[in-house]
């Protein structure tokens, strides 16, 4: 469905970007000042360093239009998601990834008990098993979200904070770090904070790369998963039918959110069924496509931790098929 008052915001947004954009340099604004204040007050940072690093900084108009929201979201399309995907190319590379580094996925599963298959789907989802990382300097790209993008200033501000303890912990440049346009670093595409609690030295070297290293991709997706409530052995979702068509139960059940909640006998009560699905509890999931009937599944608790990597259905859906589609083309 469309909304009509989308196109608006994402022009309103485009408009306080350009603002922000056209003004003083980084080094030279009030709120850059501030957020160099408190670095140096709650963690000891040099403030004249600091600033010396956002003398650096540069406006990126790709890195604001690149996180605009969708001037049609409701035109979002399931189908043509997976097929990005859940192709034989990417399919073809996860299986040539799984066998070169068995000994490092077989390591992880062991220790956090996350099939290999979703991690090496998911590094082949976030960065194409690490051909496209990331072309943005991680540091100008946070600054540019942390300052000149209201809706998320937040968030990115945590990060870029993240980012300078990450740097100052490993002893490098905070301008050394690739990511993509929203900051995410090396083939997990993870976040400054998220390095910082989750990231592991899985291959021993001292040291945590989640760039150059491979098996820290690993071990650190794994753990990531882990720490977040995955249950080895459990279903991630199933495929659920509608029964009698549509029903108003629908709406209500999809407004609960994709936590779940409900058993899947209390679910076929209100019409939602689903073969052979164990008595734990589940979400219902929506997958649209436009002018498409939408695809549901019941989500468990491992579809809601695959969740909390990317919060989308659209993505944690994609990650599972493309671990099924793995497990079933290998030999």
């Amino acid at each position: 469905m469309n909304r009509p008052g989308s196109l608006i915001v994402v022009v309103t947004l485009a408009a306080l970007a350009r603002g922000a954009l056209a003004g003083p340099g980084y080094a030279e604004r009030d709120d850059v000042h501030a957020f160099i204040a408190d670095m140096s007050e709650r963690h000891g940072f040099d403030a004249e360093h600091l600033r010396a690093q956002f003398r650096k900084a540069r406006p990126s108009p790709a890195v604001i239009r690149a996180i605009l929201p969708a001037a049609d979201p409701g035109g979002r399309s399931w189908q043509a998601y997976r097929a990005r995907f859940v192709e034989p190319a990417r399919i073809a590379r996860g299986l040539d990834f799984r066998m070169r580094h068995a000994v490092s996925l077989a390591r992880a599963e062991a220790r956090f008990g996350v099939p290999a298959d979703i991690v090496v789907a998911i590094i082949g989802i976030e960065t194409y098993f690490g051909r496209h990382p990331g072309r943005f300097d991680a540091f100008n790209a946070l600054t540019n979200l942390a300052f000149d993008y209201p809706p998320r200033a937040a968030l990115f501000r945590g990060e870029l904070e993240s980012l300078l303890l990450l740097a100052r912990d490993e002893g490098r440049d905070p301008w050394k770090y690739r990511s993509s346009y929203a900051g995410a670093i090396g083939l997990p595409q993870f976040l400054p904070s998220s390095i910082r609690r989750w990231a592991v030295d899985f291959d021993d070297s001292g040291r945590i790369d989640l760039a150059a290293s491979v098996a820290d991709a690993i071990g650190s997706v794994a753990r990531f998963l882990a720490e977040h409530g995955w249950r080895s052995g459990e279903p991630i979702a199933l495929s659920a039918k509608v029964s009698g068509g549509d029903t108003p139960n629908v709406p209500a059940l999809l407004a609960e959110g994709i936590r779940p909640a409900r058993l899947p006998t209390e679910l076929a009560a209100l019409g939602i069924e689903s073969d052979e699905a164990p008595e734990l509890p589940a979400a219902l999931i929506d997958l649209p496509t436009p002018e498409a009937d939408t695809e549901y599944r019941l989500g468990f608790n491992n579809f809601y931790v695959l969740t909390r990597y990317n919060r989308s259905s659209f993505y944690a859906a994609a990650v599972m098929d493309l671990a099924e589609a793995l497990r079933a083309t290998r030999p």
